[in-house]
């Protein structure tokens, strides 16, 4: 599974305590974060090297910044599956269809293209972009929420008709 981003503001604390000589496996205790992530960030400071000073003058917004240009350029495959998203968007609708046979057709026509755990991904965070979802609240028990998707069910009576 791909790495989340943290929130800005433990991002900063992150270094700040790491500057002030807290280590990082006191950090990652302190901050709840793996001590992979935390040793993540700390590395991205100091390759740019940025003093404690500076980051804790960034802004949020300015350092989430710093964290999208620093992530990798979108390949020339990404943008080439990207392509094919909406198509499946649509198919994807369709009873029957599901993400393997999706990437089956990708595949064919792509064969040096992503993998299916990397399509996935990129499917899932394409549809993040494309279709934000809402989150409900309710009482339990309270509604019943009945998914219609997939083949119609069948039901057999074996009881003999008399």
């Amino acid at each position: 599974m791909a790495n989340k981003q943290i929130d800005m503001r433990k991002t900063k604390l992150i270094y700040k305590l790491y500057t002030s000589g807290t280590s990082k496996r006191g950090i990652s205790q302190q901050l709840g974060i793996s001590r992979v992530t935390v040793r993540k960030y700390i590395e991205f400071f100091r390759r740019y090297r940025f003093t404690a000073y500076e980051v804790e003058k960034m802004t949020l917004e300015e350092l989430h910044g710093l964290f999208k240009d620093g992530q990798k350029r979108k390949s020339q495959r990404l943008l080439t599956l990207r392509q094919y998203f909406p198509y499946f968007d649509k198919e994807i609708r369709k009873t029957g269809v599901t993400r393997q046979l999706l990437w089956e057709e990708y595949h064919a026509k792509h064969p040096d293209g992503f993998k299916l755990s990397q399509f996935k991904y990129w499917y899932a965070e394409w549809r993040k972009e494309t279709s934000p979802v809402m989150h409900m609240e309710h009482k339990a028990g309270d509604k019943l929420f009945i998914d219609f998707t997939g083949k119609k069910l069948h039901i057999v009576d074996r009881r003999p008709v008399n």
